[in-house]
């Protein structure tokens, strides 16, 4: 889709058609799916949002930083058509499908270490959480489940349980799941131990054992370990983790990573 890379405004934000389309929307949709920006998306391409009014505009927000080879991209486009060509059917349980193996493979290679890897699927990141804590539990067979502050790990039942933000995503909606303990992350940099850079794991990790133990511990799980973590805090941790069994989820965070007008790097 040939889009210029550039912001273009035609009406006043949002435009007519963007404010007939709201109408409808707040007819049509329930309140609880919220809308960050007054406009509604006609095409894209690129890093170029362009609404129904004709207004183009610069995505800063890419799907919430999932777009990292930008809207629309030709390569992108192109598989997908050939797929629908081939196949519909989105239920691998039923019958599988080489797409969906040839893709596990490639994940399975691209992760560190020389162990055994497979990969499943789920629908979004809530439901790759929610899988994470039933196949720790089973395996385990433990119930508790250690998560820090501040991190946020989606909005469904489970998932929502685990997030530490109150509002607005947990705000009237318990009771939650049960067996959940919160503990501060080994942050170098404001250490919530008081802590400096090379010491602020070893209490961080002490304060958890003496706050729960370790017999009843099953998966770990945090969006934030990789970018704040020390190699203290990685070889402190994984020692405990051997000790006591406890098995660790690590949660991808979605960010945006060297985005270009054209969205390729």
């Amino acid at each position: 889709m040939d889009i210029p890379q550039e912001r273009k405004l035609v009406t006043e934000i949002p435009g007519p058609r963007s404010r007939e389309w709201f109408e409808r929307r707040d007819a049509a949709v329930p309140r609880g799916v919220a809308n960050l920006h007054p406009i509604v998306t006609a095409r894209a391409a690129g890093a170029i949002v362009e609404d129904v009014d004709g207004n183009r505009l610069i995505d800063f927000a890419t799907g919430i930083a999932v777009l990292n080879v930008g809207h629309s991209a030709p390569e992108v486009v192109a598989a997908a058509q050939r797929q629908l060509e081939l196949d519909t059917h989105s239920c691998f349980h039923v019958t599988a499908n080489e797409p969906y193996i040839e893709l596990a493979e490639r994940l399975n290679a691209l992760v560190p270490g020389d162990h055994e890897k497979k990969t499943m699927f789920a629908n979004s990141g809530a439901e790759a959480v929610e899988n994470a804590v039933k196949i720790a539990r089973k395996h385990t067979g433990r119930q508790g489940i250690v998560v820090f502050d501040h991190a946020f790990h989606g909005r469904t039942l489970m998932a929502m349980s685990l997030t530490a933000k109150v509002m607005p995503y947990k705000q009237g909606m318990g009771p939650f799941a049960p067996e959940i303990y919160r503990l501060p992350l080994a942050y170098p940099y404001r250490c919530p131990t008081g802590g400096t850079y090379e010491s602020c794991a070893d209490p961080c990790l002490a304060y958890a054992i003496d706050e729960m133990g370790a017999r009843s511990i099953s998966p770990a799980s945090s969006r934030s370990l990789r970018s704040v973590g020390t190699p203290a805090t990685s070889s402190t941790s994984a020692s405990s983790r051997k000790k006591s069994g406890a098995m660790l989820t690590y949660e991808m965070r979605p960010r945006r990573i060297i985005r270009t007008p054209t969205g390729r790097r």
